[in-house]
């Protein structure tokens, strides 16, 4: 997949080792007297090593790299002792990494081990704007003959947060349960339905994302595939916008149901914009 990584320009490298210490996750070691990156998936593309080298020698770059992996990252820095597992929370929640976050207080807990006192993430609000296609354009929906059903003042049907897929990580507890419902949603659709979380998120569990403004489609399709290979998922219900950028949403969910090689109940609603 393509994601941020660091880069260590060898020429530039002096071999003080701060980025070692700097980092750990472990995914730099020195070797023959210059630092180097040893293992794609122990780095988190963050790059709080960048601040600890005093030649600048440190970049991020954006190429094919194997994902970066929570769990095993958590290994070397539970061996590391209490202090180090803080130091990677704070390090986590200093990033908003919410779904790395959310991770590794799972795998912390499902060890036995205590949670140290750290604020959870910020949740980041992202403000984009797209040009040139119909998923773009300003539209104004004329009013409903009729008004929607009402509801008790302060209703949610929501049961769980995050709903980004961005921030949302497959293994959470979230979705441990038997027999689990996934609503997949695109950003917009809830705002178009005045009747979304009666007629299409209660009793399910949510998450959203924007095929045509999120840079992250090779990253969701493996979450995706994960979610519905790893867990018990009973059924998918697809809710997605009729402009034609919004199919990539049905596409990349269906994909993903049919590469985990289960009987997965797929529907889907469309939107009219």
């Amino acid at each position: 997949m393509k994601r941020d990584i660091i880069i260590i320009d060898q020429d530039k490298c002096n071999g003080c080792g701060n980025c070692v210490t700097g980092c750990p996750e472990g995914a730099i070691q020195m070797i023959n007297g210059k630092a180097r990156l040893v293992n794609d998936s122990y780095c988190d593309g963050l790059g709080a090593c960048i601040g600890k080298c005093p030649v600048d020698a440190i970049t991020i770059e954006s190429r094919d790299a194997e994902a970066y992996s929570e769990a095993k990252v958590l290994e070397n820095i539970i061996a590391a002792g209490p202090v180090a597992v803080k130091d990677h929370l704070v390090h986590l929640v200093e990033h908003n990494e919410t779904g790395y976050y959310e991770e590794a207080v799972a795998i912390l807990r499902a060890k036995g081990i205590t949670i140290p006192d750290v604020p959870a993430p910020k949740i980041q609000v992202h403000h984009t704007h797209g040009h040139g296609c119909p998923g773009s354009s300003n539209m104004l929906r004329s009013k409903q003959q009729s008004p929607a059903p009402e509801q008790s003042s302060g209703y949610s049907a929501l049961e769980q947060w995050p709903v980004k897929l961005k921030l949302l990580n497959p293994l959470a507890p979230v979705f441990s349960a038997d027999g689990v419902d996934i609503l997949v949603s695109a950003d917009c659709a809830p705002y178009a339905c005045g009747t979304f979380h009666r007629d299409h998120l209660e009793g399910r569990r949510m998450l959203t994302f924007c095929p045509k403004l999120d840079p992250y489609m090779d990253e969701y399709s493996e979450k995706l595939h994960s979610l519905f290979r790893d867990r018990n998922i009973r059924s998918v219900r697809i809710v997605r916008m009729s402009v034609p950028c919004c199919s990539g949403l049905s596409f990349i969910t269906k994909e993903a149901v049919r590469a985990s090689g289960k009987n997965i109940k797929v529907e889907e609603i469309i939107i009219e914009a």
